[in-house]
């Protein structure tokens, strides 16, 4: 089945590249959009079926703004991930040289990333956050900016050229994309799996972020990931952004989730999909996959349903 993804843009972005990934060899239909939020009300009003945004960076961690859409309006769902190598280029006009260069912009999460080149090589350049690497690149050719942190690949779109390559500190840096959609049926087990959510906290007191952390840990769940973010109504509100492993249709899982809302204000499920794994050599990427499949089996459903078998029948006076 072919979908039309929406994707931040313009064209020449990494979350273009995860769109490839995505459609697995297929020519996508693709809709660029100018934000994050746009990518993702492209979804919501039936624009594109598939939306694909970045949600983490292993330099910078977490994409507030992925997160924070992620929470509030209309509810989508997380339905698959995919792990792209980030290397970045210094993207100008052609002639431009280092000591031309005044205002350089890019993505925020870009700047980071590329820190200590910067500070050795343009350390009097202004830095301007750009909505995208390519939107950033796109200015560039226009005159607004004098260069951009961007893949290399974009140059040819913009017709600009690589000054300096590989601008980057970390050599193996990588972002986390997903593909997001509307809710509905989910993607079924993969033996490798994960499940995300957003719990907004009851009320600030001793203990609270225990019992959020509780509800997996009784139950021999594994946390990947919590990020909290405020929520804007006031000093000590915040809901916390959760990745576990394992799948809804676990037990174990279930039974944490229902745990969790039982203790928070409001828990929205943002999706459980196959957990993606960095390409690497020697087969690293699929021995981390088989590893986690070997901890999900090795806490099964079998025990959590003669438990239940076993509580229903002292209810019902068997025992």
């Amino acid at each position: 089945m072919s979908y039309r993804y929406a994707y931040l843009g313009p064209r020449g972005t990494f979350t273009e590249t995860a769109v490839r990934e995505l459609a697995q060899g297929a020519e996508p239909e693709a809709l660029p959009c100018g934000s994050i939020q746009a990518t993702l009300d492209a979804v919501r009003s039936g624009r594109a079926e598939l939306g694909v945004v970045p949600i983490e960076s292993s330099v910078e961690g977490a994409v507030t703004a992925t997160l924070d859409e992620l929470a509030i309006g209309t509810e989508l769902v997380i339905c698959a991930e995919v792990l792209i190598p980030v290397e970045f280029a210094l993207l100008t006009r052609p002639g431009t040289s280092l000591g031309d260069i005044r205002r350089v912009g890019g993505h925020p999460v870009a700047q980071p990333q590329c820190r200590n080149w910067l500070a050795a090589n343009l350390p009097h350049a202004r830095w301007l956050p750009a909505a995208s690497n390519s939107d950033a690149a796109r200015q560039v050719a226009e005159g607004g900016l004098d260069a951009a942190l961007a893949g290399a690949f974009a140059a040819d779109l913009y017709g600009l050229v690589p000054l300096a390559a590989a601008v980057h500190d970390r050599d193996d840096a990588v972002t986390r994309f997903v593909a997001v959609r509307l809710p509905g049926e989910l993607p079924g087990r993969s033996g490798a799996d994960k499940t995300s959510v957003v719990a907004f906290l009851m009320d600030d007191h001793p203990g609270a972020l225990m019992d959020i952390l509780g509800q997996f840990a009784f139950r021999g769940v594994n946390l990947t990931r919590i990020e909290s973010r405020p929520t804007g109504d006031g000093i000590g509100r915040y809901r916390f952004f959760i990745d576990c492993e394992g799948h809804v249709a676990q037990a174990r899982v279930g039974e944490a989730l229902m745990g969790l809302r039982r203790v928070c204000s409001a828990v929205r499920f943002l999706g459980s999909y196959p957990q993606a794994v960095t390409a690497a050599a020697d087969g690293a990427g699929t021995a981390a996959a088989d590893a986690q499949a070997d901890r999900q089996q090795d806490k099964s459903d079998a025990e959590y349903i003669e438990a239940a078998d076993w509580l229903a029948r002292i209810r019902s006076g068997q025992v």
